[in-house]
């Protein structure tokens, strides 16, 4: 190919660059790390969907339920103070959206675990495994206080402000490990 501009030699030899690279990426036996994380990606849907599914059958009435959980929401005292927020006004008689949140959650926590050693096995950036890690911290934590604060004593807005807690626990986590892979 000849060019009869200045500039043809450079582009002409960037061109074959450009294409050698190509061609040597295609060789590489090694899977491209966004095709992995379209992988963990497409993984992680079909798990939700999945579980979300499968709560909805294994749970008479899920979906009734739930809307009588919104339903049931309204202005009351929040315990010890002077502050009056939305929350259930009767958080007992909604048990069964509670343990199908804690089974959500358990399923989660267990399946990051899953995920994790997947990342291993696939090799994931260090950064994508303190996401998994973290990303377990919450789950598994969320699933301990809804029992907790739920399920065993029903203590609404005491469930809300230690998630908040577990969230900020996740992210420590994840530093953590983040850390521990710059050593």
């Amino acid at each position: 190919m000849h060019l009869d501009y200045p500039w043809g030699n450079i582009i002409s030899a960037y061109s074959k660059k450009a294409m050698s690279e190509v061609n040597c990426l295609n060789e590489n036996k090694e899977t491209p790390r966004k095709y992995q994380e379209g992988l963990f990606t497409a993984i992680s849907v079909g798990f939700f969907l999945l579980l979300v599914g499968t709560l909805f059958v294994i749970t008479p009435n899920l979906f009734d339920k739930i809307l009588d959980f919104f339903k049931g929401f309204d202005m009351v005292d929040v315990p010890n103070t002077d502050i009056t927020f939305i929350a259930p006004e009767f958080p007992r008689l909604h048990l069964t959206v509670y343990q199908a949140a804690g089974q959500f959650s358990i399923a989660l926590a267990i399946f990051q675990i899953v995920i994790l050693a997947l990342r291993f096995v696939i090799p994931s950036s260090w950064e994508k495994r303190s996401e998994t890690v973290g990303t377990f911290v919450y789950w598994a934590g969320a699933a301990v206080l809804n029992q907790l604060f739920l399920i065993e004593n029903t203590q609404w807005f005491v469930f809300w402000s230690t998630i908040i807690m577990i969230a900020g626990v996740s992210l420590i986590a994840r530093a953590v490990v983040m850390a521990i892979s710059r050593i």
